[in-house]
């Protein structure tokens, strides 16, 4: 996995590796268009607060921005925050590593949304139950949590698409599995929309 310093070197050439891989409908970003405008259709409507986690350079957090939306981002790539800041002037963009959880200037800050695009793979499966519980407590009555990845319906999905692309799959990256989500959180409300043969997008409420 890329480390800050990493994601640095990689923004500026970011959106155009992303959009390569994405016409070539490959692993990782098959459908990533398409997952950015479906998660932008969700959250779109009466203007509000937004959490991005791992908003890189703003693509879709700039259009949310656009529609009046309130925005707070974290990302760990400074790189990643100057290029969407220029984008965005009056956003807060904090850089912090997202895999220890949320900085502690968010503590008792609630958003409408929570979104998170292409991120949230950083997390191991028991990783992602803890930070989707931390999430919870951040959001508003009638709130969501939004996520759009390289995602599946079931683990056989998942492992389909590994043996697909074998020569390209990332080991150390953890992808959603919407039957598993579930089985975690049997008491929330969970909906995912398969995009891409390896992407998806979950609202969880």
């Amino acid at each position: 996995m890329l480390d800050s310093k990493g994601f640095d070197l990689w923004a500026d050439g970011y959106d155009k590796s992303v959009q390569i891989s994405d016409e070539s409908q490959e692993y990782p970003f098959a459908g990533y268009k398409d997952v950015l405008n479906t998660v932008y259709k969700i959250v779109r409507g009466k203007t509000g607060t937004i959490l991005d986690i791992g908003f890189g350079t703003g693509v879709l957090t700039k259009k949310l921005y656009d529609d009046g939306y309130n925005i707070t981002g974290i990302d760990f790539s400074q790189r990643m925050i100057e290029i969407a800041q220029e984008k965005m002037p009056t956003a807060k963009l904090i850089q912090y590593d997202f895999t220890k959880g949320l900085p502690k200037t968010l503590e008792d800050i609630k958003f409408d949304w929570i979104i998170s695009t292409y991120a949230i793979h950083h997390l191991t499966d028991e990783e992602k139950k803890t930070f989707i519980c931390e999430l919870m407590k951040h959001l508003n009555p009638g709130g969501a949590i939004v996520f759009g990845d390289v995602a599946f319906q079931t683990r056989e999905d998942l492992e389909q698409a590994k043996r697909k692309d074998q020569d390209q799959w990332d080991n150390e990256e953890f992808y959603l599995v919407e039957d598993e989500i579930k089985e975690m959180f049997p008491e929330l409300e969970i909906n995912f929309i398969q995009i891409s043969y390896c992407s998806g997008v979950m609202t969880i409420k």
